[in-house]
């Protein structure tokens, strides 16, 4: 098959960085081809360079065999190339209608003409079994249907190569294999389609051909069929990588965060929370699964003193923690892991020896009343930097300038390395690499191990059946289901996420 993708000798440089070294990436016209590699590896970069979001500083472009000059989104969208991004480019308040046809629109004398438009997108939507209410306000919207408008706004620009970066990261299961029926009838219908992502079950599910980009270079390529995830993981990092955490059997003790009838009513006057009760004992994790926005981080932020709950009670070895602030929470034996990283977990102005002081900084072991104890600060910062791996191994770096999985590794190395009781950990993984997912995985266990009570929430549900010894879940602001172990399967859990099966008995919600 010709092929309808060439990147040629790609190099891309930002100041001293070289996030594409040299690079020859082709892709086969009617496929589809997954280009996975760990974060900075180079793959978005790559793939933006495509779409004409940066240019490259050497190298050259085919298209259908034919050389092309990329200079902007609109050379790639006139030259049959879509991309869906990681973050939706869409427009919250209009209508998915709306949002499809936005910079395409089609008119007569001159005017907007949503009839024809309407007729179009129906029947390219019917076409490509891509089902979306086309009336409704994409903020009213799930993420798996904003997906599809999305895949809807590419095509509906006459593209018939996508792009999709990290296109299963919010989707529930059923989402996932709804998404990939819909992929396999693109690629039917003549479409190729680019596939980012990390999840390697993926990658073996879907695609016809593998990349693998390590430091900026291409450093494998296979036929799909002749690999297998061991060895595209080894390829990504460079070495055995175990892609799924070896714990042993767990040894609860008592109940130490205990969650009792929480409620929470935001300032828009929504019952985000309602009636919440959970338990979590030392020695075990307690995995929250859960389509995000279902009330997840509102239980968070209470548990760790960021807002107050309207009503109900949460304490820690039995103490009542309601009403004290964020500090105070910590004092009492919380270790707090945010979602948002950038947000809550670092201030990324500061260098890393700084961040890893963050809410200890006024003990004395760090600081008089006159001033900072720099070479104690210093002491603690080298000791945490090798043992949880945090590179740039310099405690002068600056946050900001680390990677997001790095990011990640300096929060997890602040907040485990004190002696709380209780850890909550909120998207550990998100963003980061499958080396650092194996450590940051590897770590919580052994907390666990060490007798200490973990909350896990995350959206990933490969990373709650690995990590959790109990599984509850979250629709709607509630717990509707808590399965006693974690034999589940993912579309049992996936049935709850979306509400297809309704709430358990609440008596169920410690055991």
């Amino acid at each position: 098959m010709p092929y309808a993708i060439e990147l040629i000798n790609i190099t891309k440089r930002f100041a001293r960085t070289v996030a594409n070294d040299n690079v020859t990436f082709k892709v086969r016209a009617g496929s589809i081809h997954a280009l996975v590699g760990e974060n900075g590896a180079g793959k978005t970069t790559l793939m933006e360079s495509l779409y004409g979001l940066y240019q490259p500083d050497a190298g050259g472009i085919r298209i259908h065999e034919r050389e092309v000059q990329i200079k902007s989104p609109h050379d790639s969208i006139t030259l049959g190339i879509g991309m869906v991004h990681q973050h939706f480019m869409l427009v919250p308040p209009l209508t998915v209608l709306e949002n499809i046809v936005l910079g395409a629109e089609e008119t007569r004398n001159g005017f907007l003409d949503l009839k024809k438009a309407l007729k179009h997108v129906s029947e390219m939507a019917a076409r490509f079994s891509l089902s979306v209410p086309l009336d409704e306000k994409i903020e009213n919207l799930g993420v798996g249907i904003q997906q599809r408008v999305e895949i809807l706004k590419a095509i509906y620009r006459k593209a018939d190569i996508l792009v999709l970066d990290e296109p299963t990261a919010v989707l529930t299961p059923q989402e996932c294999v709804q998404l990939f029926r819909i992929l396999a009838e693109l690629r039917e219908e003549g479409k190729t389609i680019v596939l980012i992502t990390h999840k390697l079950n993926e990658v073996m599910a879907i695609s016809d051909q593998v990349s693998v980009m390590r430091k900026g270079k291409i450093v494998g390529e296979v036929e799909t069929a002749k690999t297998n995830p061991q060895q595209l993981a080894q390829m990504m990092v460079g070495r055995p990588v175990l892609l799924r955490v070896e714990k042993g059997e767990k040894k609860p003790g008592n109940p130490v965060l205990a969650v009792n009838d929480l409620s929470y009513i935001d300032r828009r006057g929504i019952g985000v929370l309602k009636s919440v009760s959970l338990e979590v004992a030392s020695g075990e994790i307690l995995g929250i699964a859960g389509i995000e926005g279902n009330g997840q981080s509102q239980l968070v932020e209470c548990i760790a003193g960021l807002i107050r709950p309207t009503s109900g009670s949460i304490t820690i070895d039995g103490i009542q923690i309601v009403g004290l602030s964020a500090r105070e929470v910590f004092a009492r034996g919380l270790a707090h892991v945010p979602e948002d990283r950038i947000k809550r977990g670092l201030v990324i102005d500061m260098n890393v020896r700084e961040n890893l002081i963050l809410g200890m900084h006024t003990q004395p072991e760090f600081s008089s009343r006159l001033s900072m104890k720099r070479n104690a600060i210093t002491r603690n910062a080298q000791l945490l930097i090798t043992k949880y791996d945090i590179r740039p191994m310099d405690p002068d770096a600056l946050a900001r300038g680390l990677s997001g999985g790095n990011q990640q590794k300096v929060i997890i190395a602040r907040e485990l390395s004190r002696s709380a009781q209780v850890i909550v950990a909120s998207q550990p993984t998100r963003g980061v690499d499958i080396g650092g997912i194996e450590f940051i995985h590897r770590t919580l266990v052994e907390a666990r191990d060490a007798g200490r009570a973990v909350l896990l929430v995350s959206a990933d549900l490969n990373e709650i059946l690995s990590l959790s010894d109990r599984i509850a879940v979250m629709y709607g602001g509630q717990i509707v289901r808590v399965f006693p172990d974690n034999k589940v399967e993912e579309s049992e859990l996936g049935l709850y996420m979306t509400g297809s099966k309704g709430i358990q008995d609440k008596k169920a919600f410690g055991s």
